[in-house]
């Protein structure tokens, strides 16, 4: 047991926030912690942190359990480079094989046959057998190896005081990583992460060694790196075993048998109740009567169950139809500063497609949207009674000085006050927040203003910029459900790999100054790129781009060096993995009596050692470069 909570209260300024609040979390475990805004989510972590007590209740904590925790907008403040600071971590590791280098040569100059040597030997093989343990001599490979995951593999030297906000929290993710900590803690982690680095994540913590309990909105992510969920709603805290899929079923599964429970109840007490006012007075039934009061006194009486409160609604549709073709890009380009985004971008939408953008941060996908929106590009053709609507995630369109219900009025100002506030209303947006500045809205709140906002214009074709920003998952849905139901053409872009599955039937990947067009589903998308990754196979294509390789021909020199690489990786693996037998077989043979009596012997195993370790941090370093 890592953490665990009994009857755990805890409420604010006289207002309850968490009741009786029930809990485990052990070794090795794998939660996702759910709920709508304001549920406390982040109240809980902080109580199992031990920066707020429980009004009551008990919080336990294994003693000395080590707890790595990731915040939102976790900070990182530090005058090192982004190198040099995750190094530090292992200061122990590189001290343990400093002080073994110093047995050597202290070793070396003793008598074989003394009991100093003796005595020398046995700390050696203490000290090797710790050095072992912690994989000390890899401490280099593994800070590499994270930090060129999480996305930082050319800003090694870089001072972490020159960095953006979302860069020192990923910064601060891959220090937690590279701690280990028995309990890591993370909320909203894959906030800053572009695609690539998610799916490194999710691979990487599937093989993390500690328990894990994550926050997310993300629920492709919950998918694939929990097991467990723990929801808070109405200040409860309920537990269901499986991913985030698994627990949707599961939850509907609850709400109706609870509610059925509870339904066939009230029927039963009904007609008790009525049983007794009609025979309590009757002296031949007054007995009777009394038996069924007494029956009805210590019934163990079933709390309604509280539905979930009723998600937002949206409601996309248009007047006009436009003609088939909707958009055409012809060799399109794009600058942002002196750097050049995209070159020869092409590609086309049709009426009622909808059209994924991917790529990693900085790519141009924001860019290309807005692009898209201005509509004063030569590259960039409209077809006939194509209406543009967009999104944007920042949500500049709207007035921060505004009221909530007059921000909407004043687009659409021939709607009466009943439509506008009813729009307001099923976007989510109570009646208190109608006289509200949109300066004071949360993010969820503001976000569901813009979408209402968004909804009104009524575009056949719409540009989303990163919708799902700020909206908790049953908005999310809702919005998914509405966007999947309307039959006009649809541009996103979204780090929300759940959304993008849900919707698109087209995926535009931006990379390389390139964009590559691909008809199909998100993870068809995924699974062609991973064939990609593997020796090409003779088939036809489906996918054509936007540069050169659009017409899919590849020259002689690009064919055999694309074979010589797939070679030179072959001969990478095989040596690496002879190697890595070789290090393992070395330090099984240094830990027995033989080698280490023997000072000779033992020096001749270690240098060798050294040597393995050396030419596999090589062989890993060329590797990565390689795929």
């Amino acid at each position: 047991m890592l953490v665990s909570s009994e009857n755990l209260s805890f409420g604010f300024l006289g207002e309850t926030l968490l009741e009786n609040i029930n809990f485990t979390l052990s070794e090795g475990d794998r939660v996702g912690l759910i709920g709508g805004n304001g549920e406390g989510k982040t109240t809980l972590l902080r109580l199992i942190l031990g920066e707020l007590d429980g009004e009551s209740g008990k919080i336990f904590r294994k003693n000395g359990a080590r707890i790595g925790y990731l915040a939102q907008n976790g900070g990182y403040d530090s005058f090192n480079t982004v190198y040099e600071e995750m190094l530090a971590i292992f200061e122990k590791d590189r001290i343990a094989i400093e002080s073994l280098r110093k047995l050597e040569n202290e070793i070396a100059k003793t008598d074989g046959n003394s009991q100093e040597y003796r005595a020398l030997a046995q700390r050696y093989e203490s000290l090797n057998k710790q050095i072992d343990a912690r994989d000390s001599y890899n401490y280099e490979v593994r800070v590499k190896t994270v930090l060129n995951g999480m996305g930082f593999a050319d800003n090694y030297g870089q001072k972490i005081s020159t960095m953006s906000g979302g860069e020192k929290t990923r910064l601060k993710l891959c220090r937690l990583l590279l701690e280990e900590p028995e309990l890591l803690i993370l909320d909203e982690p894959t906030n800053h992460l572009d695609m690539k680095t998610l799916f490194w994540l999710e691979d990487y913590l599937s093989a993390f060694k500690g328990a894990i309990l994550v926050v997310s909105h993300d629920r492709y992510f919950l998918d694939r790196t929990v097991r467990e969920i723990y929801e808070l709603e109405n200040k409860k805290l309920s537990v269901f075993k499986g991913n985030y899929s698994k627990y949707k079923i599961l939850k509907a599964e609850k709400v109706a048998r609870i509610l059925k429970e509870y339904e066939k109840q009230q029927e039963e007490i009904a007609k008790l109740k009525d049983y007794v006012a009609k025979n309590l007075v009757r002296a031949s039934t007054t007995k009777m009567a009394q038996s069924r009061r007494n029956q009805l006194e210590k019934m163990d009486v079933i709390e309604k169950p509280c539905l979930p409160p009723a998600p937002p609604k949206f409601f996309f549709s248009y007047v006009e139809k436009p003609y088939e073709k909707v958009l055409t890009v012809e060799d399109l380009r794009l600058v942002a500063g002196e750097k050049v985004l995209i070159e020869r971008a092409n590609f086309s939408l049709t009426r009622g497609e909808k059209c994924a953008v991917v790529g990693d941060n900085g790519t141009g996908k924001s860019t290309l949207v807005k692009e898209l929106v201005k509509n004063k590009n030569q590259a960039i053709k409209l077809g006939r009674f194509v209406k543009i609507s967009c999104y944007d995630q920042e949500n500049a369109n709207l007035n921060p000085d505004n009221e909530v219900l007059y921000e909407l009025w004043s687009r659409h100002s021939l709607l009466d006050q009943t439509k506008v506030r009813s729009i307001l209303a099923q976007a989510g947006l109570v009646a208190e927040d109608m006289t509200k500045k949109v300066r004071s809205l949360s993010g969820g709140e503001r976000a569901k203003l813009a979408l209402a906002v968004f909804e009104c214009e009524k575009g056949n074709f719409l540009v989303l910029d990163e919708p799902t920003n700020h909206l908790d998952l049953v908005a999310r849905e809702s919005l998914e459900k509405a966007l999947k139901e309307f039959d006009g053409t649809l541009l996103f872009v979204s780090h929300d790999r759940y959304f993008i599955q849900a919707l698109a039937d087209k995926v535009l990947e931006i990379e390389n100054q390139s964009v590559t067009e691909f008809k199909g589903s998100y993870e068809q998308f995924q699974a062609f790129k991973k064939e990609q990754k593997q020796p090409p196979v003779v088939t036809e294509t489906v996918v054509k781009t936007t540069a050169s390789a659009q017409t899919g021909y590849r020259s002689k020199e690009e064919r055999a060096s694309d074979t010589k690489k797939r070679l030179r990786i072959k001969l990478i693996e095989t040596e690496i993995t002879e190697l890595e037998k070789e290090d393992e077989q070395i330090n099984l043979e240094l830990s027995t009596p033989a080698v280490a009596g023997n000072f000779p012997l033992l020096t001749e195993k270690c240098n060798r050692l050294e040597e393995v370790k050396k030419r596999l941090d090589l062989l890993y370093e060329e590797y990565e470069t390689l795929i």
